[in-house]
């Protein structure tokens, strides 16, 4: 993408007014019927970023282990999409948003924000809602990339960079490892939602 690394550098858009924002997308009364499958973390996040975008400080997800809209299913306690995708966006994405700049194409949407815990750090959230065709993306240097895709798009088993996400031993949770992303283009593939993690941005804005 064109003028990834100047993006970073543009524009911070520090959050003025505290608001709280109630997740229900009238889910919490079957109003998605996807709202326990990989589908649904498209939805998720991208709403996630929307809201920080128009200054949205915090938001609450209302239900975490009853009916299927929530993160947990409610026999097993089983973490289901949207639980694995909170988990990264918190890891991830810090409090101060960034302007990510345009997408290429309207099935790709793209947020900044400073990354968690890294003074001049960038993270970078890439959904690319295209079920069919592959998406390049140019990195302006080498990231941290965690990428979730899921065999159905209707399962609740996800992926991260190829590797099921599951709990361990007594209900551990797993290490979320990231891949060596170089500088330079790199894909996204069809139907899939990628964190990138640039710790050496240098961001002005989030030190």
């Amino acid at each position: 993408m064109r003028g990834l690394r100047s993006q970073f550098d543009n524009l911070s858009l520090p959050c003025t007014e505290r608001r709280l924002a109630r997740e229900t997308a009238q889910t919490a009364c079957g109003g998605d019927r996807w709202a326990s499958t990989f589908l649904d973390s498209f939805r998720y996040l991208n709403q996630l970023g929307d809201l920080a975008k128009r200054g949205v400080q915090v938001q609450m997800h209302n239900t975490l282990a009853s009916s299927d809209y929530g993160l947990l299913d409610e026999n097993t306690y089983t973490p289901r999409p949207n639980y694995w995708a909170a988990l990264l966006w918190r890891k991830l994405m810090g409090t101060t948003v960034l302007d990510a700049g345009s997408s290429p194409k309207s099935s790709l949407h793209l947020y900044a924000h400073c990354l968690r815990d890294h003074s001049g750090g960038v993270a970078v959230l890439a959904i690319h809602a295209d079920r069919t065709g592959t998406q390049s993306l140019d990195l302006p240097m080498a990231a941290e990339r965690y990428s979730l895709t899921a065999p159905d798009l209707m399962g609740t088993h996800v992926q991260l960079n190829g590797s099921e996400l599951e709990l361990g031993a007594a209900d551990t949770l797993p290490e979320l490892k990231s891949e060596a992303a170089k500088q330079g283009p790199i894909t996204l593939a069809p139907a899939s939602i990628t964190f990138l993690a640039f710790p050496k941005a240098g961001n002005a804005s989030c030190q």
